[in-house]
Parts: structure tokens; C-alpha cells; sequence
């Protein structure tokens, strides 16, 4: 038999259900306020100036402008922070000359920053009275510099356009301690030599050397100047084996010069 005791009527349980679905509808319509709320917040987010960009900053530049570099990546601070594409605009960059690569990265809330590594500059080549920059690739820019260069050595006389493609290739495989101690190279071609080439560095010596082998004996520079007395200037000839004579005003004698900093023997010019 069923104990009536236990048993729950109608009318008692319909108080508790409508007690329960207020409490369901409640609910649901807190909900439904809330995502009504967020999502008039978002519109008015996206619609105001918080989402957009806020500033654009450039890091590693040094021969290219903040404003050179922003123009190419067609930034501005109308655009929205959310539609960003940093691998769309670092390629935008690359196809600039002196670019080598390009990072972007978004800095939140509202802030780019761009970071760029240029090609160094090897040398200058000397046309008529302008300087144009070649850089680490090999390329020449059509960009004369408006003011004398003085990081990089200055090319003359290279009107041979594989001996200057030459040079170039030479220098780049010389580290950039000894590119910037050269101060001046002249192609001095000889009935012997096609690629002799004259070079006075910024010590104050002067190098005969050829371009077929110009990075192997330069690259021994620095032990060869250790050699010598720096108060006595003058040629130091790389183009078989090694020799310093200093001038003539100075003193008469030759120097061999060893290039991997043993010893030096010294000989009387005849």
C-alpha cells in the first residue's frame, strides 16, 4: 500500500514549479541583458579610437627614416588594431633596397612596433662628383649620398664593371673591423695585372695589393700593421708575398713582412 503521508499533491507542487521556471526566466534574461550590453560594448570599442593604432615606432634603422620605413608599410593610425597582418607588412618592407629583414610586432593594447635590419654598407663608388652606396648583397643603390661618406671605403676608377663586382664580393667577405680601417681604393691596373688595385687606409699606410686575392691578404692586416713601427709610414706591398718600404723621405729599407704573426726578417733595398 502506498503511504499517503509521502505523497504530494497537486496544488502543493505547483507553487515550487512556477517558483522555478521564474527562476529559469530570470536567468535567461540576465543573460540575454548581458550579452546585449557586451555586445554594445564592442561595437563602441571597435567604433572608437581605442582600437585603432596608437603609435607606430621603428627600431635598427640607420640609413632609412622612422617616416621612409612607415609610408612603405602603409600604416596609419585610422587602421584597426584587430586587422593587423605583421607577416603582410614586414614583407611590405623587405621590398625596400636597403631592408635585409623585417619583424612587426603588435605591443597591446594599441601600439606597433616595427624592427628592421638593413644591408650594410660596403663601400662608396665614386661617379663623376657623386658617392653611391653598395651594400652587403652586392647591390649599388641609385641613391648618391649627399654628404662624403666616412664608414665605408671610397671606390675611384673602377669603369670596369666585373672589376668593381669584383671588389665588392672581396669586401664583403672581409670583416667589417678591417672594411672600415680602408679609407680609399683606386683600380691601378698594370700590363700584369688587370685587377691591381692602390689602397690607402685610415692609419696612414698605403696598400698595393690585387683584387684576386685581396680578402685573404687583407684579412692578415692587423697583424701586419703590429709588425711595423706606426710612426713610420709608408707602401705596404700584398701583391706577392708580403713587403713593407716605407718612403723615401723616411728611410731606405724594405720589410718582409710574415702574414701569420711568427716573425719579420728586414732587408736592404738595393
Amino acid at each position: 500500500m502506498v503511504d499517503k503521508s509521502k505523497v504530494v499533491s497537486i496544488e502543493d507542487r505547483i507553487p515550487k514549479l512556477k517558483k522555478d521556471r521564474r527562476k529559469k526566466a530570470n536567468k535567461r534574461i540576465i543573460f540575454i541583458i548581458t550579452m546585449f550590453f557586451l555586445l554594445i560594448v564592442c561595437v563602441i570599442y571597435f567604433q572608437s579610437p581605442l582600437s585603432h593604432v596608437n603609435n607606430i615606432s621603428v627600431k635598427g634603422n640607420s640609413y632609412l627614416t622612422q617616416d621612409e620605413i612607415i609610408s612603405t608599410s602603409e600604416l596609419s593610425r585610422d587602421d584597426n588594431i584587430w586587422g593587423i597582418d605583421e607577416e603582410k607588412i614586414a614583407q611590405k618592407i623587405d621590398e625596400l633596397e636597403q631592408i635585409q629583414s623585417t619583424t612587426v610586432h603588435i605591443d597591446w593594447p594599441n601600439n606597433i612596433l616595427i624592427e628592421v635590419n638593413e644591408w650594410r654598407r660596403v663601400a662608396y663608388y665614386k661617379k663623376d662628383l657623386d658617392f653611391f652606396p653598395i651594400l652587403e648583397n652586392g647591390d649599388m643603390l641609385n641613391q648618391k649620398e649627399e654628404n662624403i661618406p666616412v664608414h665605408a671605403p671610397l671606390l675611384f676608377d673602377f669603369s670596369d664593371g666585373k672589376a668593381l663586382e669584383r671588389m665588392v664580393q672581396e669586401l664583403i667577405k672581409l670583416p667589417e673591423e678591417i672594411v672600415r680601417s680602408i679609407s680609399e681604393i683606386y683600380l691601378t691596373p698594370t700590363s700584369n695585372d688587370q685587377l691591381a688595385v692602390t689602397v690607402y687606409m685610415n692609419d696612414g699606410f698605403e696598400v698595393k695589393a690585387t683584387i684576386r686575392t685581396f680578402s685573404t691578404k687583407m684579412g692578415h692586416y692587423p697583424s701586419i700593421v703590429s709588425q711595423l713601427n706606426p710612426n713610420i709610414k709608408g707602401i705596404i706591398d700584398l701583391t706577392v708575398g708580403a713587403y713593407f718600404r716605407p718612403y723615401e723621405s723616411q728611410v731606405e729599407e724594405e720589410q718582409e713582412i710574415t702574414l701569420d704573426d711568427t716573425s719579420s726578417s728586414t732587408t736592404n733595398e738595393n
